[in-house]
């Protein structure tokens, strides 16, 4: 599988991302290897917070909550998914599955062993990290749901999530800071922006960015439809304990958290929160109160 590695200069003081590299190889499905780039903070025995982002960002969008988790003990653990930030991106918008997204996550977490994790799973993140937990519950404490969903193309997605979709592939410049920047409520600094920016020099480094919008199953016969029933049917099984957090200014995601907490019984009794002024990237709107609830949760036990 042919690939590209964005040059380190491009990631070169980023604002409020002082954190040390971290890389693994993952196989890339075709006899190759892919590096997956991840931030790996706080004390190496302590239990793990695994936060992971979708589309189009990266670990750059945890930024602001990996410290507290680190300062108050936990190991803070950022990867940036196959595509995205430091780690290398497949050149080939068909190199991009859903599945192989899934084997590719699941393959990193199998060789990094985590156990007793934290999931914080946002956008993609949580497309991919409800399937990994559904892969390995023993390994899940607990799981931070905010601002994602477990589609199975049973249901209609709705009318923002299309017009996103047809806007990802239609716009002409596929700028990912100025995309992030509109999913916040108190926006970003120009600073901010070139950072979502960085991890793409130029249009052949975004297959990722431009294909994943089209990997969100929309119809019952999605070949990610059926794993997702299953991983459904897993989850509903299972007594991990689930919080939702979701931005109240996110539109995409309106409502979905009321699915959650109806269908899951991990997410009974929990302190269930709609946040106000957060919009889609809710790590950058109230990243230290999202960080916060999650310690919180954490220590409920």
């Amino acid at each position: 599988m042919k690939s590209l590695r964005t040059p380190d200069t491009r990631f070169a003081a980023l604002p409020d991302y002082p954190f040390a590299p971290n890389y693994a190889q993952v196989p890339d499905t075709e006899s190759g290897q892919l590096r997956l780039h991840y931030v790996d903070e706080g004390p190496d025995f302590a239990n793990p917070v695994l936060m992971l982002h979708g589309e189009p960002s990266w670990s750059y969008l945890y930024r602001h909550m990996i410290p507290i988790f680190a300062k108050a003990g936990h190991r803070a653990i950022a990867p940036d998914l196959i595509g995205f930030g430091k780690s290398d991106k497949p050149t080939e918008r068909t190199d991009y599955t859903y599945q192989r997204h899934v084997m590719w996550m699941n393959d990193w977490l199998s060789q990094m062993d985590l156990q007793n994790i934290t999931l914080v799973c946002q956008d993609w993140g949580g497309l991919i990290g409800l399937r990994l937990v559904a892969l390995n519950s023993s390994r899940f404490a607990r799981i931070v749901v905010a601002n994602t969903a477990l589609p199975t193309g049973d249901h209609p997605m709705g009318e923002a999530f299309l017009g996103w979709r047809a806007y990802s592939q239609e716009v002409e410049q596929f700028n990912a800071g100025r995309i992030v920047h509109g999913g916040t409520t108190t926006k970003l600094t120009e600073t901010e922006i070139a950072a979502y920016n960085a991890p793409y020099p130029d249009a052949t480094y975004q297959a990722g960015a431009r294909q994943f919008p089209m990997l969100v199953p929309t119809s019952p016969d999605d070949p990610a439809s059926e794993p997702n029933r299953a991983a459904w049917a897993t989850l509903m099984r299972l007594n991990i304990p689930i919080l939702t957090l979701f931005g109240a200014d996110d539109k995409i995601m309106a409502g979905v958290d009321r699915v959650f907490q109806k269908l899951l019984p991990g997410t009974r009794g929990q302190d269930h929160a709609v946040l106000p002024n957060a919009g889609h990237f809710l790590q950058e709107d109230v990243g230290p109160e999202l960080a916060q609830r999650t310690l919180d949760f954490i220590a409920k036990g």
